[in-house]
């Protein structure tokens, strides 16, 4: 029979990728756990209605589930108290193996390689803090693997996929000289979803935590200009320093707020430029490479080329955006 797996925070990126890629498995039987409706192809999906920070409702969608997937993703409480939540639902339930989506933010402003021995530093702002304690919660948990990924791109990543392509082809990023110099820890999404399947088939494997990232990452000069290429962004610019604080200290707080200010008016869709938050220019100067190997030995991972994984999501990128 198949193991049947919850994944919590199944309407993201991540999820919804996840949800597809367990259902065509023959090993297990995926339940969409969402806020409010199950988004797209999710609908075909035996789903649970769940809010991930409500103890009690955790321990009544974990009710016969082999196994947790926690993509929980949003804003910085809802990552630490839904990870509590779910911990301590779980610890009073059958104890389910669970695999913890978490990030290499944890890391903060950590430089050179790094293993998942490193210590873990707040200081990259909330997001990072949120994810730490959300590791902490983990820590009693005896059956949890924790996956900490790098920048997850492909097609349909917000971040660092749609977000970085709008900024590509309005020339707002291009080739920053010494700015981006710093290492570009990219990994696919579906090299992402592979190490959660082999984290929830792996059950001689109790406790253990992974990188998740290219082993030889781009520069995000690199990157951007490769990106940009596949895009047709081109010429590709070279975008000054003072261009980028402009970009990233004096127009993000404005941009920002307006964005804010029109969602809370429910005014719908107004074209707006996406704000350049100022942790995006930190980390395209951060020289730091996430230690693969643990992920490569144990889980037996392989990576998507950067050029095939940049050329798919490139195409996916311009179909979306073609008029008409």
């Amino acid at each position: 029979m198949p193991r049947k797996v919850l994944v919590l925070g199944a309407n993201g990126f991540i999820g919804q990728r996840l949800v597809s890629a367990l259902q065509a498995s023959d090993w297990a039987s995926p339940v969409a756990g969402v806020r409010g409706a199950p988004a797209g192809a999710l609908r075909e999906v035996e789903h649970r209605i769940v809010e991930a920070t409500d103890e009690s409702a955790v321990a009544q969608a974990l009710s016969g589930m082999d196994a947790v997937v926690n993509c929980v993703a949003g804003k910085s409480s809802a990552i630490s108290q839904g990870a509590q939540a779910l911990f301590a639902a779980a610890a009073r339930a059958s104890m389910p193996r669970i695999v913890h989506m978490s990030t290499m933010s944890v890391y903060g402003d950590a430089t050179g390689l790094v293993d998942e021995t490193a210590p873990l530093r707040a200081d990259q702002g909330d997001y990072a803090a949120a994810k730490i304690s959300a590791e902490r919660s983990a820590g009693g948990y005896p059956d949890c693997i924790i996956l900490r990924p790098g920048l997850v791109y492909g097609p349909a990543s917000p971040q660092w996929s749609i977000r970085i392509a709008d900024f590509l082809t309005a020339h707002r990023l291009g080739d920053l000289g010494v700015n981006g110099d710093g290492r570009c820890n990219l990994v696919h999404v579906d090299d992402v979803v592979a190490a959660i399947m082999l984290g929830l088939q792996r059950t001689d494997m109790k406790s253990s935590i992974f990188n998740l990232s290219m082993p030889s990452p781009p520069s995000w000069n690199e990157y951007l200009t490769r990106y940009g290429r596949m895009l047709k962004a081109t010429p590709i610019r070279r975008i000054s320093q003072r261009r980028l604080k402009i970009e990233t200290k004096l127009a993000a707080p404005p941009l920002k707020i307006l964005e804010l200010a029109l969602k809370a008016a429910k005014l719908g869709k107004v074209p707006l430029p996406a704000a350049m938050p100022p942790s995006l220019a930190r980390l395209m100067r951060q020289d730091i490479t996430l230690d693969v190997s643990r992920a490569e030995r144990d889980l037996g991972l392989r990576w998507k080329p950067l050029d095939a994984g940049l050329e798919e999501t490139a195409r996916w990128y311009l179909a979306r955006n073609r008029p008409g």
